[in-house]
């Protein structure tokens, strides 16, 4: 594995932190923001100033119209990104649609990628994923109970799902469904069809996520067969193809916000004084700054190991489980670690750790909890020492 990177690439990263620092920070105290995410003038403020800087969504291929960055340089550019709450969503590299946009360009048909794909790289429209439901798939997909039956020329899809992250505003969705015969399909769907309802906006402790999360309910939505994203029965074959890199791309964006809590806590430490010396020089949390430190190396070390793997072709969905729960729950510690090195003001919007806190709490749960991929890498780590007897 080489991490010398290329002085283009670092070059790119430069110019993704200069321009979150000088166009999208200015923009976090926006009143066009409320508890389910920014609203769509500001989103598309946002937008406009990373097509201006040459930054829109970079991750997609450079057919569709973006940079065509590899994993790896992913990791870099994303970080960056996310230093801001709102630079995922200014780069157009926010949940679900980066995700979307990776299943859509490995999946999609070249008429499936003119009408949904090219217009979403090019900022103009956002998606969902609606795959999790109240009493069935989340952690568990084989728990899927939406039903497609199909019916002439179109799929009949009902059921519910809820937590869909951007639901409220999006143009199109990709749903999970169970055929007739127990196996899974995906399909493509504009959201002003007949047939989908949005019943509401959950309350979440995050407010990062442009549209929030929404319940969505499904009846009697007639979808034409050339819908069909991929093959029919192959839904959670694909579900992986998106997954899998989409965990990781999680790690990016989120180590971005817990080196941003960091740096705070490190400039209130070297300043902040207390019992006659600065914060930084009492042992309790000059130690603290010392893990936090440690916690973010690893985490930086562990997303771009994975993804040199993913960069060589592997499926390494074992290797991202092990990538999201450390880094979940490392990145969880830092940035805890700063609410306390910060005291009161660590609590309050005074400083920018008490966003960062509450809206990163979630991670530890979405794309899976980490008890989910604990189970999941033992029965492979078991399965092995089996297979080798």
């Amino acid at each position: 594995m080489d991490f010398n990177f290329s002085p283009e690439l670092r070059n790119l990263q430069e110019k993704t932190r200069r321009f979150i620092a000088e166009a999208v920070i200015p923009l976090e105290n926006d009143p066009r923001q409320s508890s389910h995410g920014p609203d769509e003038t500001l989103r598309k403020q946002l937008v406009g100033l990373a097509r201006d800087a040459g930054l829109l969504t970079p991750h997609a291929s450079i057919e569709m119209g973006g940079i065509g960055l590899s994993h790896v340089a992913k990791a870099l550019v994303f970080e960056e990104a996310g230093y801001s709450w709102l630079g995922p969503t200014a780069m157009n590299i926010h949940a679900p649609d980066e995700g979307n946009i990776h299943l859509m360009e490995e999946v999609g048909t070249a008429a499936q990628k003119e009408r949904w794909l090219r217009p979403q790289v090019e900022g103009r429209t956002r998606s969902c994923f609606a795959m999790t439901e109240p009493d069935g798939a989340g952690a568990d997909p084989s728990m899927l109970a939406t039903t497609a039956r199909l019916e002439g020329e179109h799929y009949v899809i009902d059921g519910t799902k809820w937590f869909i992250t951007g639901a409220d505003g999006a143009d199109y969705a990709i749903v999970m469904a169970r055929m007739e015969d127990g196996s899974a399909t995906m399909f493509l769907t504009d959201m002003d069809r007949p047939g989908i309802a949005l019943e509401r906006n959950m309350d979440a402790m995050d407010r990062c996520f442009t549209g929030g999360h929404g319940v969505l309910r499904f009846e009697g939505l007639r979808v034409p067969a050339a819908d069909v994203l991929g093959e029919v029965g192959k839904g959670f074959r694909y579900a992986q193809v998106r997954l899998a890199p989409a965990r990781l791309t999680h790690c990016m964006r989120w180590l971005g916000q817990a080196r941003r809590a960091h740096d705070l806590a490190v400039a209130y430490a070297a300043k902040r004084n207390a019992f006659g010396k600065p914060l930084a020089e009492h042992e309790g949390v000059g130690f603290m700054l010392a893990d936090n430190d440690m916690d973010l190396h690893t985490v930086r070390l562990h997303i771009w190991h994975t993804a040199w793997l993913l960069d060589q072709g592997e499926k390494c969905n074992f290797e991202s489980s092990r990538a999201k729960v450390v880094c979940s729950e490392a990145l969880w510690r830092v940035v805890d670690r700063c609410v306390q090195i910060l005291g009161g003001r660590g609590v309050t919007t005074e400083s920018a750790v008490m966003r960062i806190f509450t809206d990163m709490r979630a991670f530890r749960i979405y794309d899976g909890p980490s008890e989910t991929h604990r189970w999941s890498m033992a029965r492979k780590i078991v399965s092995k020492v089996g297979a080798a007897k």
